[in-house]
């Protein structure tokens, strides 16, 4: 055993695939928790933050068991955490400063990369959000799936006339449901957007 694998062991669990969750993922997960200093009253940023918390920890326990969160982009476009090789075994290749969504999940069961946006006052996948990430996650060889979190459905009241169809809205407030925007299937990917090779 390496001498490196004994002073640091939590990386070598990682590395042994121990870990569930990554490093960055726990460490940005944990600093949710913390109230932040002369922060008196909840701010947008936090609410957007428990929100992906709530799409890490609840939605994809719930939805996608024992998936793989791939990135993570906070509220200020900043990437906290970006799993550059295994999006690149999927095919795709992201840099620094590309758009990605909120949250981005590989369900391997299935085969599907679900790209998530955290709404809590702006943002749903509408038609134009949609294009943008068919078009960044072009060649990728999982299914794309487009999903909208909001916290609650009064937000998403807010939103409802500009969600794309053919894409999914999961509520915090109501975890164990999910609303499908048309088209023939229930969380899955569709034909534009599925790998060429399958």
């Amino acid at each position: 055993m390496k001498i490196a694998a004994i002073e640091k062991p939590r990386s070598r669990q990682e590395e042994l695939g121990q870990f569930l969750t990554a490093t960055p993922v726990a460490d940005f997960m944990a600093s949710l928790s913390q109230p932040r200093r002369g922060a008196s009253r909840s701010t947008s940023r936090d609410r957007w933050g428990l929100l992906v918390k709530a799409i890490i920890e609840v939605f994809s326990a719930r939805w996608t068991p024992g998936a793989a969160i791939l990135g993570i982009r906070d509220a200020r476009s900043k990437v906290v955490h970006l799993n550059s090789k295994a999006l690149a075994a999927l095919g795709v290749t992201l840099d620094s400063a590309a758009k990605i969504p909120d949250v981005i999940v590989h369900y391997r069961a299935k085969n599907w990369l679900l790209l998530i946006e955290a709404v809590t006052s702006a943002g749903p996948v509408d038609g134009k959000r949609r294009k943008e990430l068919k078009d960044l996650f072009v060649g990728c060889k999982a299914g794309l799936v487009f999903v909208t979190a909001f916290e609650n459905r009064r937000t998403m009241q807010t939103f409802v006339s500009h969600i794309a169809w053919e894409s999914e809205v999961w509520i915090a407030e109501d975890p164990d449901h999910m609303i499908h925007f048309n088209g023939e299937r229930f969380l899955g990917p569709y034909a534009d957007v599925m790998p060429k090779n399958i």
